[in-house]
């Protein structure tokens, strides 16, 4: 192809600035010790990694993210008898770009960047501070906070996030872990372990300690969980357990199918207003308490347990494979004894079949 003389083609004479667009600098992250064995830390949005690590005080490193990054500031004072670590947003509005399109959460943060740790029930507190919505688009303050907290072994360490996602990994204390709009995952823990969840899942692996989950919807998982009390409560979501030792489990969920197996508990109560339960109990079992308003339950307990039982359906069938000492049978409802009878068996869905059965050894 002959060349045009005193023609130059336009991508030639492009700013080379166009061509190779420099990188922007990497946002650096900010350390931060917090003194004291009861620690706080509060942050609006952004991904919290909790881990352990030596020294004497908590340690948050903090890496500001989005447009307005500049704008936060963070503040330490003690705030209800505990040292704390505050990321203040200003303004009424923050986007977060994290979160799904159209989602978004509003929750009351006081002047001094605290959320969430007073008592819900108290009016007053549940009014207290400006009102804030965290969105996924639609203007505002363009700003977030990622943070890597380590905790040295046997600290108390309160988390309040309102959006974005929490994971804890290998750490010795007690926390507590408290979200509005964001998923939780714990493995490795030891000490105890309370969860509160507005909206998202709860995954928890791997805990020593007693075990508190609280949310208001989402599936809740838990595995290998060895404590005095584990106790687990959903507004609407699926509840998932199995390897789980205790005196007592306690799970109560508005809508979603509870699914228990390798449990070994003497006190068990399982109450779902929706959904079926499947249940499989082993060791010493002392008293059960398993209902449903609407869906089928099937319980499996040692084949050499001793109970008096009380199991009743408004629609559907009654089954077991024990010996029954029968002192009432209906096809609705049926009362009895099993072995020696020194525990206590309580059965009762709205609508749906139930199954006793013997598990298997």
């Amino acid at each position: 192809m002959q060349a045009i003389s005193g023609l130059t083609p336009r991508w030639a004479i492009l700013p080379l600035a166009l061509v190779l667009p420099a990188a922007l600098p990497a946002q650096q992250a900010e350390r931060y010790t917090i003194t004291g064995d009861e620690v706080a830390i509060y942050n609006l949005a952004g991904e919290v990694r909790l881990e352990p690590g030596g020294g004497p005080g908590v340690t948050a490193e903090v890496t500001r993210g989005g447009a307005d990054a500049a704008k936060l500031k963070l503040a330490q004072s003690e705030v209800n008898g505990r040292r704390s670590l505050r990321i203040i947003y200003p303004g009424d509005r923050i986007q977060y770009a994290r979160l799904s399109d159209g989602s978004s959460t509003q929750l009351r943060v006081r002047d001094d960047g605290t959320f969430s740790d007073n008592d819900e029930d108290d009016e007053h507190d549940r009014n207290e501070g400006r009102r804030v919505t965290i969105a996924s688009g639609g203007g505002g303050l363009a700003a977030h906070a990622d943070l890597r907290v380590i905790v040295p072994r046997g600290k108390q360490v309160a988390l309040y996030l309102a959006v974005g996602k929490v994971n804890v990994v290998n750490v010795e204390g007690d926390l507590q872990l408290d979200v509005a709009a964001a998923p939780v995952t714990t493995s490795n823990t030891r000490g105890d372990l309370r969860i509160e969840v507005g909206s998202g899942e709860v995954q928890v692996t791997q805990s020593r300690g007693d075990l508190s989950v609280d949310t208001g919807s989402g599936a809740v998982s838990v595995s290998d969980v060895r404590g005095e009390q584990v106790s687990i409560e959903t507004g609407s979501g699926e509840v998932t357990t199995s390897d789980v030792r205790t005196s007592q489990l306690s799970i109560d969920t508005g809508s979603g199918d509870i699914r228990v197996s390798k449990l070994m508990a003497s006190q068990v109560s399982l109450e779902t207003g929706s959904g079926a339960v499947m249940a499989d109990v082993s060791g010493e079992v002392w008293n059960v308490d398993v209902e449903t308003g609407s869906g089928d339950i099937t319980l499996r307990v040692p084949p050499t347990v001793g109970a008096e039982v009380d199991i009743e359906t408004s629609s559907g069938d009654i089954e077991t494979d024990f010996e029954v000492s029968v002192t009432r049978h209906a096809r609705d409802h049926l009362t009895g004894r099993i072995g020696d009878g020194r525990g206590k068996i309580d059965i009762e869905t709205g609508s749906g079949g139930i199954k006793l059965l013997r598990a298997s050894t």
